[in-house]
């Protein structure tokens, strides 16, 4: 049977995890997000602080993914050139590691996963729902303030610093706008609507989608 899967792209503070925990919770579906690989980074001894602020930056990505495959799948660690976790690591080294990551999870079949690349990576696979989760820099630069604690000049440039970094992610690695519309099937504006609203827009998608495989 073929494989489901729905990446979710979100810009930063605008609700896309706790929407894609939804869908996934709805779906009765496997989701990879930061929960997922922060309870492995604490398998693997990483300071939860430092886990919690790693996004999809390269550079910052480089140990968390690197102890994952070596962790969890060390046959796809060895298979991505035959790295170690103290081998010094090129970001071409840790884009290959990310997408062991992916392809592993897809692999397993009705998957959810959260950022990383992960939509440019598959942009063109089959049984694959790409969404975009976006809300106005106003709504997002409110909602980072009163969930990091901080004022909104501070929370302003949090936003501005994360979105760059996906999007530098995503047109260094494989030449794509993260900002494009049309590389998406479905863009949700969260602040129109409530989460579940969102989810519930989300899962209406996905059953006309994967209508015989659901």
């Amino acid at each position: 049977m073929p494989l489901s899967i729905i990446t979710i792209s979100r810009q930063y503070a605008s609700g896309g995890s706790a929407i894609a925990k939804q869908l996934a919770d709805r779906l009765g579906w496997t989701i990879v997000d930061h929960e997922f690989v922060d309870r492995v980074a604490q398998r693997v001894g990483l300071p939860p602080d430092e886990v919690a602020q790693r996004e999809e930056r390269v550079a910052s990505l480089i140990e968390r993914l690197a102890n994952t495959l070596a962790v969890s799948s060390p046959e796809l660690f060895f298979a991505a050139g035959d790295l170690t976790p103290e081998t010094t690591r090129s970001s071409d080294d840790l884009v290959r590691m990310t997408e062991a990551v992916i392809q592993e999870a897809t692999e397993l079949g009705n998957v959810v996963l959260v950022g990383r690349g992960a939509q440019a990576y598959l942009a063109h696979s089959d049984n694959t729902l790409h969404v975009r989760i976006v809300a106005p820099r106003e709504a997002r630069i409110r909602t980072a303030a009163q969930r990091l604690g901080v004022g909104e000049k501070e929370a302003e440039r949090t936003v501005d610093r994360r979105d760059h970094e996906r999007k530098d992610y995503v047109h260094t690695h494989y030449q794509r706008d993260w900002d494009d519309s049309s590389n998406y099937h479905l863009v949700v504006n969260s602040a129109l609507m409530s989460y579940e609203g969102a989810a519930d827009l989300i899962v209406g998608a996905a059953k006309r989608i994967f209508k015989p495989l659901l």
